[in-house]
Order: structure tokens, then sequence, then C-alpha cells
């Protein structure tokens, strides 16, 4: 690969980036924050739940943005780890959108949109048409950054690709690269990139797509420190969902035709096999553990006890309920209500203990 493919491949690859982070905050900045009370003003209804993660991770195009919101609403007391969980499943199917829309073959006016998107943020003064003027710009932007052929050309990368007919090794590969740019989304976007240049097939792909549902665990990991125990549990039923997945997936994907069956539907399109076998993985999951789902709260329970500061209700000189917004990768409009929510209840609880010392004295 010559100096001038490289940059090619990291132009369009900083395109698709910026175009999906442009994308959902438009989107993000469209809905007002009602995503957020959306998920505040959770009925108990586990379909319900379902339905509000989903549609809610459609919007902002990030399931990890949705988790992380979780994490922060268990945190502050707002939201049971039972409701979190059917969220996390929603979640989940909820961030298969994306895919679906790359796998469209709309290339051709791709520029077309990113020029009106551009004009609406740049020469409108109506905020609300800007918003919208950024999510069309994003997704102009998104197609064109998905220009990544140098790949085609380069035996060594192919190679490398051609070692991924390992599960393990693919799993483990989408997983990492995941993990290190946190948007499960954009991953599979670029596999989809990769796919539509002609570098990897679906018989490849479906275990890198399987590693990348899990690597997209990391941002909510990393919103969960420093948080109370019932908030690190919401992180481990998310991941516990993408292993669990996983597992079933790879096996149905080495003893059963559903590759070629998803290959069928398609034939020519492997973006949108990519997608489809996504969105499969996701509501196939889902339906196997909603009927368990209430299982999955009491095994992180069990692996994740409480502390005995926590189970006494004493943590003493430590804050319980602040969510720390360095630790949240995020739009600070999307934690705005998880933080008002965690310094009223911190509040309170630091009443109760000066209620608490006034009496002892």
């Amino acid at each position: 690969m010559d100096f001038f493919s490289i940059l090619t491949l990291l132009g369009g690859l900083a395109m698709f980036l910026y175009g999906m982070q442009v994308m959902g905050d438009g989107l993000a900045k469209v809905s007002g924050g009602k995503l957020e009370q959306i998920l505040e003003n959770l009925t108990s209804s586990k379909w319900k739940a379902v339905l509000h993660g989903m549609c809610v991770t459609a919007v902002i195009q990030s399931s990890s943005a949705t988790t992380v919101m979780v994490v922060g609403f268990v945190n502050s007391g707002i939201m049971t780890l039972e409701q979190a969980t059917w969220i996390i499943m929603g979640a989940n199917i909820g961030t298969t959108i994306t895919g679906q829309l790359i796998a469209l073959d709309v290339g051709a006016i791709a520029p077309l949109f990113a020029f009106i998107g551009v004009a609406a943020v740049v020469f409108q003064k109506n905020e609300k048409l800007k918003h919208f003027g950024e999510i069309l710009a994003g997704l102009g932007v998104l197609f064109i950054g998905m220009t990544m052929e140098p790949l085609a050309n380069q035996p060594a990368f192919i190679n490398i690709l051609a070692k991924v007919q390992n599960p393990i090794v693919g799993i483990l590969m989408g997983m990492i690269f995941t993990a290190i740019i946190q948007s499960s989304s954009a991953s599979v976007g670029i596999l989809q990139a990769l796919a539509a240049s002609g570098v990897i097939g679906l018989n490849s792909a479906a275990f890198i797509l399987f590693g990348q549902n899990i690597g997209t665990c990391i941002t909510a990991l990393l919103a969960s420190i420093g948080t109370t125990t019932n908030a690190k549990r919401t992180t481990l039923i998310h991941i516990m969902f993408n292993v669990f997945g996983t597992i079933i997936f790879t096996i149905l994907c080495l003893i059963t035709p559903i590759i070629s069956i998803i290959q069928s539907i398609t034939p020519t399109a492997v973006p949108s096999q990519i997608a489809n076998l996504h969105t499969l993985f996701n509501i196939v999951t889902t339906l196997l553990l909603l009927p368990v789902g209430t299982m999955l709260p009491k095994i992180a329970s069990l692996i994740l006890r409480e502390s005995k500061n926590e189970a006494s209700g004493e943590s003493g000189m430590s804050v319980k309920y602040l969510l720390d917004p360095k630790n949240v990768h995020t739009e600070t409009t999307m934690i705005s209500v998880i933080c008002i929510e965690g310094i009223r209840n911190e509040i309170l609880r630091m009443t109760e203990m000066a209620k608490e010392n006034i009496h002892d004295s």
C-alpha cells in the first residue's frame, strides 16, 4: 500500500466517522431532550420498555449512548435494574437501523445530501432547520466516506481478512476494533464498506460482526466507573446479552445454513447481508432472553455483590448517586437529566446523614 492509498483510506475513515457523529448530534438536537424523558418515564411493561429502548437508539444512532443513559438512570435511582434490562435489549435492536441505512445504495446522491445539509447549516437562521441540515450533511459525508477501494487491491490486507475464517480470530478482531472506536454502528458501517469494495464476504464478516456487538460494551463499562454497584450491574447485563448472542449465532453459523439463507435474500449486495445478519442477531437474541430476562439482574447481582457499606446504607465520606460526567462519552444534553436527578438524590441523602448526626450528638 503506497502513501497515497494510506491517505485515501484515512480520509475515507475520517469522513465516515465524522459523518456519523454529525448525523447523530443533529438527530439528538432535533429530539429536544425528549428522548431522555421517554426513558426516564418508563412503565413497568417490558414490551414497552424494549420498544422505547429501540426507538430512542434508532433516533440517536448509538446503543452505547442509550446504555450510558441507562447506567446513569440506574445509578441515580430513577430506573430499576430490571427496567434497564429491557431498555438494553431494545437498544441492541435499535442500533441496527444504522447498518440498514448504510446498506441502501445511495452513494450517487450522497454529495447532494451533503450539499443541502451544509447549505442549511450555513445559510439558515432557524435552529430547527439547522439541526435537520446537520442530519443531511452527516448522512451525505458518511456515504462519501465509504470510498475505501484502496484496500481492495492490497494483498497483505486481504490475507489478514482471509484468516477470519477462524471464528475466534474474527470475534476478537471485531471486539478490539469496536472497543477502540467505541461505536458498533460505526464499526459495522466500516465492515459494510469493506464488503462493498469486495475485500470481505459474509462468511468472514459474520464473526467480526459478532465481536463488534461485544466490543460496543466498552463505552458503558467506562461510564460505570465510580458508580453504584447496581449501575455496574447494568453494564454487566449489556455484556451478558451480547456474549450470549455471540455464542448462539457462532454455533448457528457453524452447524446450520444460516449464512447461505441470508446470502440468498440479497445475493449481490454483501453490505445488505451484513445489515440483515446484524438485525437478525439482535432480534433473535432479544426474543430468546425476554422470557428469562428477569434472571439477568439476579445473575448480575450474584456476580457483583454490594459492598458492606452499600448494603448497610453507609458509604462514609463518599458520594453514592453522582455520575462523573468525565466518564460519560456522550453529549451533555443527554446526561443533564441523569446529573440533575443524581444531585437531587445525593442532597436528600446528605440531609438524612446530617439529621442522624444532629440526633446522635
